[in-house]
């Protein structure tokens, strides 16, 4: 078969929905997803984007997504690639789709200099940390990751007031 990537188009927001709230059944948080077609259209297509995703394809047929945005290392003192999620449709699996989703990205940071690709993962979720460990990625077992959101978020906000 066949697999291609390439940068995803407005045409492409219900896909990239659908892959998403594929994730997050897969991961057991659908009760977390709030986005929608709409939203991901204005993120990823609007005059000034912060999020981009890219698509693979396998004989020309949407087969995966993979959604990122940059980040920085104070370390390094360089921009990285942070990848939000990687989701191959489960027919697709092992033909490649997500491996060259991955190696698109990582030809984006060797392209721009970029100082790190990074992503996270589910401890549970054994055959992703298998697939990333093939491509020879680390898993990062001394960070732990945190987040802030909801009415946490809105009340540490009130303390910039």
């Amino acid at each position: 078969m066949h697999v291609t990537t390439r940068p995803a188009r407005p045409e492409d927001a219900d896909a990239i929905f659908a892959f998403v709230e594929a994730l997050s059944v897969y991961e057991k948080l659908e009760h977390l997803m709030e986005a929608t077609p709409r939203s991901f259209r204005d993120a990823l297509f609007c005059d000034a984007p912060r999020v981009f995703c890219e698509l693979a394809l396998v004989e020309g047929e949407v087969a995966g997504v993979a959604i990122w945005f940059y980040n920085f290392s104070t370390f390094l003192g360089r921009h990285g690639l942070y990848l939000e999620d990687l989701f191959v449709d489960p027919h697709h699996r092992g033909v490649g789709a997500g491996k060259a989703l991955l190696a698109a990205l990582a030809r984006r940071c060797v392209d721009e200099g970029l100082g790190r690709f990074e992503w996270s993962v589910l401890d549970w979720n054994t055959p992703a940390i298998d697939f990333y460990r093939a491509q020879g990625a680390d898993i990062n077992h001394g960070w732990l990751p945190v987040r802030l959101t909801g009415a946490a978020l809105a009340k540490l906000a009130e303390a910039a007031r």
